[in-house]
């Protein structure tokens, strides 16, 4: 939508001193001090509940020591030992419902350790400084893999499988590696381009080689792949997003947040986005919530986000949900999307239903409606995935990929994980997760 579309939708809406104050690092990093402060906090719990809690089973309690024994690049060494990938983990994790959720600190005193900023702290230590790259690459086994995608599942399976001697090729359909931690992470989380730092990182062990804007379906099919390969790996996430379905929806201001925020991840200058006056969010999780407080950020006066169900529903962590209300962010819950209006080829109002749950706990409509003025619609109801390059390759459950404990799909060559699988969950820290177990269960396959 361009302003010339409506007036209430602009560039340049703050000063620059305003685009660069608000999409400043949202959680600045800690000091060497404020971190051996920290780090005295932590008990060393044998058996520890967040080493538990956390889906790569970083060993936080020893990563924690170190840090207090003033050993940061042990600290970072013994965090990439698990989880390739902690640098992006420590700052997009929702750890305040992961580890640090279950810290016995956090339990006793509503006060956890702070175990996402101490990774954060180790990590970059590690990154910043000149030090050879934490694996050494096994001897050569001659074998080669494809993985799907260069997103966290597939980096982290390349990475593993690399370790272990085999040569990997990675096909990306974009122009830039890193999936969602390039394209889909508020950008006041992961700021300086470190999405990038991190994959030239992973690609410091060698024997990976990125093949960037390759489409599975339209470049490599997977009919080919298993014939050119030892074997595959799928890391594709879910590139659609749900509709609304509703008329109207194709009208200009009617946008993918998805989108939105990959092209505010991949501006150059903020001040050239364009943004409307008037914002209602569409959804519940964690893209509405970086959709909306994103256009609060950029200028937007007045920002909704209307949820179908109840806070307590909301996918978007407490924390999250407050730190848009902080924002200026209004949220409002048992509101579903019922029409859009349209003027002049573009939206002006979106108008909602109340709902509620009936005696069965059956989402239903009230009969009551609710009007908001709207320059813009972000719709963030979920994101699909694209089944049509995987028919009669691999079996499928509701369009995403059916796979083993082990992440074995169908096929005896392929291999899957991330949130194209079925049962994925929508957190980089479990594609990490997939992506190790799938690169193990393919060098056990290999070199039986």
């Amino acid at each position: 939508m361009t302003a010339t579309q409506s007036a209430d939708v602009k560039a340049q809406r703050l000063s620059s001193a305003d685009y660069a104050d608000n999409f400043s690092d949202i959680h600045p990093p800690l000091t060497p001090h404020e971190a051996l402060v920290e780090a005295d906090r932590c008990y060393f719990c044998y058996d520890a509940p967040c080493m538990t809690a956390c889906p790569t089973s970083i060993d936080i309690p020893m990563f924690i020591r170190k840090i207090q024994a003033g050993n940061p690049v042990g600290a970072a060494k013994t965090i990439f030992d698990q989880n390739i990938l902690g640098g992006m983990c420590a700052r997009v994790c929702p750890t305040e419902t992961l580890c640090e959720e279950v810290c016995v600190r956090e339990v006793a005193e509503g006060k956890p350790v702070k175990i996402g900023l101490l990774q954060r702290y180790a990590t970059d230590t590690f990154m910043e400084r000149e030090q050879p790259h934490p694996f050494t690459r096994a001897a050569a086994t001659g074998k080669k893999i494809a993985v799907v995608g260069a997103g966290p599942a597939g980096l982290s399976c390349a990475h593993r499988l690399a370790s272990l001697g085999h040569d990997v090729t990675i096909y990306e359909a974009r122009e830039k590696a890193g999936g969602l931690n390039e394209y889909g992470i508020a950008a006041y989380k992961t700021t300086n381009d470190f999405a990038q730092d991190e994959v030239g990182f992973i690609l410091e062990v060698g024997g990976i080689a990125i093949e960037t804007g390759k489409a599975l379906g339209r470049d490599i099919t997977l009919d080919q792949l298993p014939q050119d390969f030892d074997a595959v790996f799928l890391g594709l996430g879910l590139p659609g997003v749900n509709a609304l379905g509703l008329e109207g929806e194709s009208a200009a201001g009617v946008i993918d947040a998805v989108d939105f925020i990959g092209v505010l991840r991949q501006a150059e200058d903020l001040s050239l986005l364009e943004v409307g006056r008037r914002i209602v969010v569409i959804g519940g999780g964690m893209t509405a919530i970086d959709a909306a407080v994103q256009s609060k950020l950029l200028g937007a006066e007045e920002v909704t986000i209307a949820y179908r169900r109840g806070q307590e529903h909301m996918n978007a962590s407490l924390y999250e949900q407050e730190l848009a209300q902080t924002h200026g962010v209004v949220i409002r819950h048992w509101l579903a999307p019922r029409s859009l209006h349209v003027t002049d080829g573009a939206v002006s109002a979106i108008t909602l239903e109340k709902t509620a749950l009936d005696a069965a706990g059956k989402l239903s409509g009230t009969g009551e409606l609710v009007t908001l003025e709207a320059d813009q619609v972000f719709k963030a109801i979920g994101q699909t995935p694209d089944s049509g390059p995987l028919a009669g390759s691999v079996e499928l459950d509701k369009g995403r990929i059916r796979v083993s404990d082990d992440r074995r799909t169908s096929h005896p060559k392929i291999w899957a994980g991330g949130d194209c699988v079925a049962g994925g969950e929508d957190l980089t820290v479990v594609s990490v997760e997939d992506g190790k177990i799938a690169a193990q269960s393919i060098h056990k396959a290999l070199m039986a």
